[in-house]
């Protein structure tokens, strides 16, 4: 972080550079799943990796940014059984890379994204899920020729300083990540204008196409998840991973698996379903010190959706809980200011009780709490600033305890935040 540049500079020059250097280790990759989005890449991801490896494939994973440490952005199939590289092999791939770099002018997303190749071409698997950082047309991950198939995520605003300010737009950077006659995959889109970019991208490319909805669905039924597409009816449990959301999610990521040619099975789907795990989205924290203080019977829950869209499906999300089990709902939220944070609010007008906003410490770009509280108030919810987490925590353990169930507690509005309370809850991804 000291040595590179801070910040975005989106084109393909400088990592196509490094890589000719090393020896052009993305073209050595096993069969890659490509995926781009602004909300639910990382879900789709973990999906697709719980799948493959109920079929005993070993499957790397790339994913940014990290929660709470650098190794979380690579997991290894090979040697590894899906685990978080080891200290040794990442530090050793970063060096190799700084050596090739030559101490030219280079981001530390494009460093990290040549050490994912560098690993992921070095040790054997049967497949890489990539995530794109940032956009997709000129994202460091975007030098792969022939992707096994292309998968496009919902698309809504976010980063509009670097992709543009309408979805149309946004998707036409998304929609980078397509390449001529690879198979794409587009997930469930709440913006009609954004999927009709994507096909349109698609079929310009002449790509085999599937698209949520048309070609592919999932629904709930009697307690169960019915997924169809134009081979199939399959029977299965509804996902592990909380929020309506992740069903949709979960078909993607069926349906990529397939477009890609892996043959699946019911009953490996099914065990994927189970135990896929993706920390800190919508994840209920049930053990650490965190939770150790909270009063006893209060949910506490984390989330690191932090733009409009994701705020939809975090509030429906929340709905549902209460639905189930009634309970007042409070948010601890900090957010950094390339975010929208009333349009995230927004999602949650009439529906929290308090909300506490707090700094982002691991970010130079976190908001100011007084400020952040104020763009709560102009979403028509009730706001106050608090020191950190654990201090809003502790004051609606204090300040509510006449409430008529122990309270429901959401923490979230920033990945950088999650990875603060993940620290101090001594529970970090593993």
């Amino acid at each position: 972080m000291a040595l590179h540049p801070k910040g975005f500079d989106l084109s393909l020059g400088r990592i196509t550079r490094l890589l000719e250097r090393l020896g052009n280790p993305h073209e050595k990759l096993p069969p890659v799943i490509h995926i781009a989005g602004t909300n639910g890449k990382g879900s789709t991801s973990a999906f697709c990796r719980a799948i493959l490896e109920a079929h005993g494939l070993k499957v790397h994973v790339h994913t940014s940014p990290h929660l709470v440490n650098w190794h979380e952005r690579f997991r290894m199939g090979a040697g590894g059984g899906g685990r978080l590289v080891a200290d040794d092999v990442l530090a050793d791939a970063l060096r190799r890379v700084a050596d090739a770099n030559q101490g030219e002018t280079i981001t530390v997303f494009e460093i990290l994204t040549a050490v994912m190749f560098v690993l992921f071409s070095e040790h054997p698997a049967d497949a890489a899920l990539i995530e794109v950082g940032l956009g997709g047309r000129f994202d460091a991950t975007n030098v792969i020729a022939h992707p096994a198939v292309s998968v496009i995520m919902s698309i809504s605003l976010d980063h509009q300083a670097y992709l543009g300010d309408r979805v149309e737009l946004i998707a036409a950077e998304k929609a980078g990540i397509i390449k001529s006659g690879s198979p794409v995959v587009i997930g469930a889109q709440t913006e009609e204008a954004a999927r009709e970019v994507l096909i349109e991208s698609a079929e310009r490319l002449r790509c085999p196409l599937s698209i949520y909805g048309l070609d592919f669905f999932a629904v709930e039924e009697n307690g169960r998840l019915a997924y169809q597409d134009e081979d199939e009816l399959i029977d299965l449990p509804l996902p592990r991973l909380a929020g309506r959301h992740q069903q949709s999610n979960a078909a993607a990521a069926i349906r990529s698996l397939k477009a890609a040619g892996f043959k699946l099975n019911e009953r490996q789907i099914a065990e994927g379903l189970l135990n896929v795990s993706w920390p800190g989205r919508l994840e209920r924290l049930t053990s650490g010190r965190l939770v150790d203080t909270a009063m006893q019977g209060v949910e506490l829950w984390i989330d690191g959706g932090h733009n409009p869209g994701a705020g939809k499906v975090i509030a429906e999300a929340m709905a549902t809980l209460n639905d189930r089990d009634s309970r007042p709902l409070f948010l601890i939220t900090g957010m950094i200011n390339t975010k929208d944070p009333v349009g995230y609010f927004d999602a949650f007008a009439g529906m929290a009780r308090h909300v506490f906003t707090v700094p982002v410490s691991e970010s130079e770009a976190g908001l100011d709490p007084e400020f952040l509280a104020d763009t709560a108030d102009e979403a028509g919810l009730t706001a106050e600033s608090a020191k950190d987490v654990e201090t809003a925590i502790a004051t609606i353990c204090k300040n509510w305890d006449g409430l008529e169930r122990p309270p429901r507690i959401l923490i979230g509005g920033s990945l950088y935040l999650l990875g603060d309370v993940l620290k101090a809850n001594g529970t970090p991804p593993v």
